[in-house]
């Protein structure tokens, strides 16, 4: 780069971060206590020296906070960082300005991390050699008419993936393994399975060094990516060819195919802490700009950290300056890269003020759920936190759906067989009322799930009664101790015969409660096919073939991909299960042995059954019968006049006979039904010329 045929100019302080036009690009960056800026500039991702160092003149290129220029003529694909010091630039201070220390910007595109060294970025002074660079991108891109697609939160059936692990085993037989491109070619799958949303684990660029020590030195890294430096790229390890800057179009390319597909994207979103960790940890971005507005410190010593998300810091979210940075950036991936929703990780951490005080309205949830742009765009929070504040049923505001913690831990209890839990587990597949109704909220307030990415697999909630986190480096202490598992007799790996379809039938017992339920399913890829991660139930570190998805075994358990497809299906053409509104009397009747006697009162009663009404006259009515008890059962079945009882699924029957199409359904005695232990039956009613 010749550094002497570009012209310099001051800029403008807004838009914040790198913006390229047909003339130059404008870089600004927010930094309201430094006293001296400079941007370096390279000519490509890996360059260990800065091929043109520009100072920053406070009287020329400072507009309030914010520190800009702009540079006629510069090329796409010029990568850069950021040197800025400041004063009192002490960690008491709450500051940790650094003059040596090159820094990325928090609003870039596209990030580099192929030089990077998270040791160096904790020491102080100049880690040039070993820091991330960002890139300068052209943000235009063909779009085909595409937009955001708005299907109705009822309809949602969600399937939460890895975008790495989707496709980084060989048996995907995909062209690029554990990339956006690599997810594409699965999306058939997806569309056969008939789900509407893919929810993707962090794909905002992440630390993959942000592990603890031990960890790191067993060669493992952190393959979830719940450690976001660059909340407005892409992670480079999911692109192509990250080092030429490509990464918005290989996002995009992902979404647009999704799209075409019919398929919705939710990005699972990091704003409570950043890979920045406490006072010990790297500097990257934020630390370097600010450190004193973006996190929360303590009240009197500022050089100490206030961790509510158990990852070293937590971002000071209802700082003005910061909340407008979270809404800016939710509404750049709805505007630029047609995203669909989003899911917060411990949200909750969002509702803290300064000094951790939890805040009955707090600013930045308002401001996100009130923003034009976002107005239809799905939010879901994972509505607690790493320091014991729990707002299933209370998070501040009214659109939010909530990933319900008690459904999951409720229906695992009474699928693995324990008594007593007859009235919640009702509550719970009804839409969870006492959680939302009395808040005016609806069913879809309610995300319900068993497993999800942290935890057992659902093949290993059924395989394993204790944790086997060895291989994460941390002696075992690591992941829940709680999981509400049974192994079915065998703890882990076994060859007999009869465990093995006992844990096969409790899979398709929960598919069929969570597919059944009011609220929005949500489902773990992998799942319908029992996937295992060998009973690691904090796989967070793990990228290989522990986490990574064997396709092999969506070939050797088709029954199951058949199960989950069919109950998708049996979902779809039922609006009685994807209600808008609560139930009330006129929509079901609860049964137990006895049509209308359901047996609330007797805890040792293990057997729940009831109808649900059509929502017009021509749906069929459901009848449904949970039998979680260890022995075989005759349930009476409610008189329907002119109509008779259709089985359409019998978890306890033959593989590919457990559940039927209604085409090829049988009537079945119209006063009664035996269903084996341990069992879901549904029945739809039928014309009696059927």
């Amino acid at each position: 780069m010749n550094k002497n045929q570009y012209e310099i100019k001051p800029g403008n302080s807004y838009p914040p971060g790198c913006k390229a036009n047909e003339s130059g690009v404008n870089f600004s960056i927010f930094s309201r206590f430094a006293t001296d800026v400079e941007l370096l500039l390279f000519e490509a991702a890996d360059d260990k020296e800065p091929c043109w160092v520009i100072s920053l003149q406070k009287d020329i290129n400072k507009t309030f906070f914010y520190w800009h220029i702009y540079i006629v003529g510069l090329p796409m694909g010029t990568w850069y960082t950021w040197r800025i010091d400041g004063a009192n630039s002490t960690r008491e201070s709450g500051f940790s300005f650094d003059k040596e220390k090159q820094l990325i910007d928090p609003w870039a595109r596209a990030v580099s991390d192929k030089n990077w060294s998270r040791k160096a970025a904790c020491k102080p002074g100049d880690n040039g050699h070993t820091a991330m660079r960002c890139c300068v991108v052209d943000g235009r891109y063909d779009w085909e008419g595409d937009i955001p697609l708005r299907i109705s939160s009822e309809k949602a059936i969600i399937y939460e993936l890895h975008v790495g692990g989707f496709t980084s085993h060989s048996s995907a037989k995909v062209t690029h393994p554990g990339t956006f491109s690599g997810m594409i070619e699965k999306i058939p799958y997806l569309k056969e399975l008939g789900v509407t949303h893919v929810e993707l684990l962090p794909v905002m660029a992440f630390d993959e060094q942000d592990v603890p020590r031990n960890t790191y030195d067993l060669g493992l890294k952190n393959y979830w990516g719940y450690s976001t430096h660059s909340f407005f790229s892409p992670h480079p390890g999911y692109c192509v060819t990250p080092e030429q800057g490509t990464h918005l179009k290989e996002f995009r390319d992902l979404v647009k195919a999704l799209h075409k597909a019919g398929i919705g994207v939710i990005m699972d979103v990091v704003f409570n802490h950043t890979s920045e960790s406490g006072a010990q940890g790297p500097i990257i971005n934020f630390k370097g700009i600010g450190g004193k507005i973006f996190y929360h410190h303590d009240k009197h010593d500022k050089s100490i950290f206030i961790d509510y998300t158990g990852c070293g810091n937590t971002v000071n979210a209802n700082h003005p300056l910061v909340a407008n940075f979270i809404i800016s950036c939710l509404e750049y991936w709805v505007n630029e890269m047609h995203v669909d929703g989003f899911r917060f990780d411990l949200a909750s951490a969002l509702t803290r003020g300064e000094y951790g005080e939890v805040l009955a309205d707090p600013p930045v949830l308002w401001g996100i759920e009130l923003s034009e742009q976002l107005f239809k765009t799905k939010l879901i929070a994972e509505a607690w936190d790493a320091a014991g504040l729990y707002q299933v049923g209370s998070f501040p505001g009214y659109r939010w759906g909530e990933w319900n913690g008690r459904y999951r831990d409720v229906i695992r209890r009474f699928v693995r067989g324990d008594a007593g839990l007859l009235p919640e587990v009702a509550t719970r597949i009804c839409g969870s009322s006492d959680l939302y109704e009395h808040q005016g909220r609806l069913p879809i307030s309610s995300i319900n799930f068993v497993t999800c990415h942290d935890g057992f697999t659902l093949y290993d909630l059924f395989s394993y009664n204790e944790k086997q986190n060895l291989a994460n480096g941390e002696n075992n202490q690591d992941g829940s101790n709680e999981n509400y598992s049974f192994n079915c007799g065998a703890e882990g790996e076994t060859e007999n015969n009869f465990i093995l379809q006992l844990r096969k039938q409790h899979a398709k017992n929960v598919f069929a409660i969570l597919l059944l339920s009011q609220g929005v399913p949500m489902l773990l890829a992998g799942d319908e096919f029992l996937n295992s991660q060998m009973g690691n139930n904090n796989a967070y570190c793990q990228d290989n073939g522990l986490s990574w998805l064997d396709w092999g075994m969506a070939a050797q358990n088709t029954d199951m991909v058949n199960f989950v497809r069919q109950m998708i299906a049996l979902r779809k053409r039922h609006p009685s299960i994807m209600r808008k509104r609560f139930l009330t009397g006129k929509d079901i009747r609860w049964h137990g042995i006895q049509v209308d006697q359901a047996q609330w009162d007797k805890p040792e009663t293990r057997v729940l059954a009831y109808t649900l009404a059509g929502t017009h006259v021509d749906e069929a009515d459901l009848h449904i019968v949970m039998n979680m008890s260890d022995e075989k059962v005759t349930v009476d079945l409610p008189p329907i006049i002119g109509k008779e009882w259709c089985l359409a699924v019998d978890t306890s029957l033959p593989s590919f006979q457990e559940i039927i199409a209604p085409q090829h359904q049988h009537l079945v005695n119209n006063q009664s039904y035996s269903i084996n232990s341990k069992t879901i039956v549904v029945l739809e009613n039928r014309d009696s010329n059927f």
